[in-house]
């Protein structure tokens, strides 16, 4: 992958496209108590978790577009820190790794894990189909060498994994799997909301329909039906401003201000399956992560995350 793309700001393996002036006012955030972080490694669910916690907030009410999602959820190191003054609890995404993520007690942290297998596939189309990273015409073998070496957008997998499993059991800190997830979402949301304030989940406890609802709205279908709704209304506008529209769905020319020609049709939801690395990984690579995996796990038991599911 082209080292053009990427630049280092105190830490964070960033997108030039992301501000380095937002970038350095995340990282020297004091957190407020309310403050709840949603973070991930890159494709390991995170948009996932922006849906859950804006379904917990506002009862299960079907947001108008998704753009209303990733608005009251914000990714911190695209868009900035919300305002100060806000009304607490206020949800917010990032792909910080611990070291350099804004700490604090009175803050909580949902950390979304996903096995590095299916997470170094799903990248792979990720960066695939965002023009900033400049990979239109790259191959997943040549992703997979950028993957295992580090060189992608937020550094290497499992610093970053590792940096968080350390504080899996902190008291502000809920750690969860995609696969988890995938296997039982309704408890899941249930966990989340408890997390987030015993008063809401005590709500969906007491309003199962409630419950019901919010596990219908965040199915991956559910989700694809959303994202495919604000495609549709990007194509039909004439112009749009570059801050309006999320990492996905902007026209070479609409990153610049410009018209939109044809609206960029990458998917922030795409398959969203576990196991999907069977059809993607050749014999020798799957020899090449089990080598990688045991030299960066050595003396961790991270790996067993994933003890449930059928990884080489």
């Amino acid at each position: 992958m082209s080292s053009e793309v990427y630049r280092d700001v105190e830490g964070p393996y960033i997108p030039f496209k992301f501000q380095e002036k937002t970038v350095r006012s995340v990282l020297s955030y004091e957190p407020q108590e309310g403050d709840i972080f949603i973070v991930s490694y890159p494709k390991c669910g995170t948009t996932w978790v922006q849906y859950i916690t804006y379904n917990i907030f506002n009862d299960g009410v079907r947001p108008p577009s998704m753009l209303d999602v990733l608005r009251s959820v914000p990714f911190l190191e695209c868009r900035g820190i919300p305002d100060k003054d806000l009304p607490r609890p206020v949800a917010m995404k990032t792909h910080l790794p611990f070291s350099e993520q804004p700490y604090s007690e009175g803050a909580k942290y949902i950390y979304v894990s996903r096995n590095p297998y299916d997470c170094c596939v799903s990248f792979y189309y990720y960066v695939k189909t965002r023009l900033q990273h400049q990979f239109e015409d790259g191959t997943f073998d040549e992703f997979f060498e950028s993957f295992v070496r580090g060189k992608v957008l937020f550094g290497d997998y499992f610093d970053h994994l590792l940096s968080w499993y350390a504080h899996g059991s902190d008291p502000n800190v809920l750690f969860m799997t995609y696969e988890g997830l995938k296997k039982d979402t309704e408890s899941c949301v249930l966990k989340v909301a408890d997390f987030i304030g015993k008063e809401y989940g005590r709500k969906l406890r007491d309003h199962p329909e409630l419950l019901e609802r919010i596990v219908s709205n965040v199915s991956l279908e559910a989700m694809k039906g959303l994202e495919k709704e604000m495609k549709t209304k990007a194509a039909e506008r004439s112009v749009t401003e570059p801050s309006e529209m999320p990492e996905g769905v902007r026209s070479k020319t609409a990153l610049f201000g410009g018209p939109v020609a044809k609206p960029f049709l990458g998917d922030l939801v795409r398959k969203g399956v576990v196991g999907d690395w069977k059809n993607h990984f050749s014999p020798v690579q799957v020899e090449r992560m089990k080598e990688w995996i045991a030299l960066k796990t050595k003396g961790s038991d991270v790996m067993c995350l994933w003890k449930d599911i059928d990884l080489p």
